[in-house]
């Protein structure tokens, strides 16, 4: 069994001198934005990133009342942030709809402030709509998700309007595909990706 060590968010700290690696987005491209918290950002960076019709993912931090805060200050639970990616996304080659199915198809919606080892209120399970479409779409699939059965306990996704996004610090973004051998990455996001590409085949980006 892995220890805590090898399996939290907080405690893998890799610094990278590189640059994140964002896809150049055309300026005529229509675009549109989902913010999602579902765990370490991490992870949901490496996720998103692999879906036709996403532009560029970023990891920040979101739903707190300090601004600017640092991920040291969010690591203690204390600022009401949590983890969360900031997707932008061509609408026209991908839903909110169907980010939304990655969403939850992508975590534990069920666990209460927590996502295996990463425990904290900063890695609660959460969607920051923006806009009244964006309310009703994830409030309904989050009903029927929950009538399905597809659970056996409660989800507890929050469902919350969004109010600010603070871009992490620059070590942060692109994590995955920057430090793919440090133990997090190994033990638990490649594990967790390649899950997801299973589930997802038809709708990653070629």
């Amino acid at each position: 069994m892995l220890g805590s060590s090898l399996a939290s968010c907080a405690q893998q700290q890799t610094k990278t001198e590189k640059e994140p690696g964002d896809m150049t987005i055309d300026k005529d491209t229509k675009t549109a934005t989902a913010i999602f918290g579902n765990g370490c950002f991490w992870c949901t960076e490496a996720i998103f990133q692999q879906l036709e019709g996403v532009l560029k993912v970023e990891s920040g931090y979101s739903g707190g009342a300090n601004p600017n805060p640092t991920y040291d200050e969010v690591c203690t639970g204390l600022t009401g942030h949590a983890e969360a990616a900031r997707i932008t996304y061509d609408p026209s080659k991908i839903s909110y709809a169907t980010l939304l199915e990655a969403f939850w198809g992508s975590h534990d919606p069920t666990t209460l402030n927590r996502q295996g080892n990463d425990v904290g209120t900063q890695y609660r399970s959460v969607i920051f709509y923006e806009n009244e479409e964006q309310h009703k779409e994830a409030e309904f699939y989050k009903k029927k998700l929950q009538e399905s059965g597809a659970f056996k306990d409660p989800i507890v996704t929050e469902i919350t309007p969004f109010k600010a996004f603070y871009v992490a610090e620059n070590y942060h973004q692109n994590y995955y595909n920057q430090n793919g051998s440090a133990p997090y990455c190994t033990y638990v996001i490649k594990p967790k990706l390649e899950k997801f590409k299973k589930a997802f085949k038809d709708k990653l980006k070629h």
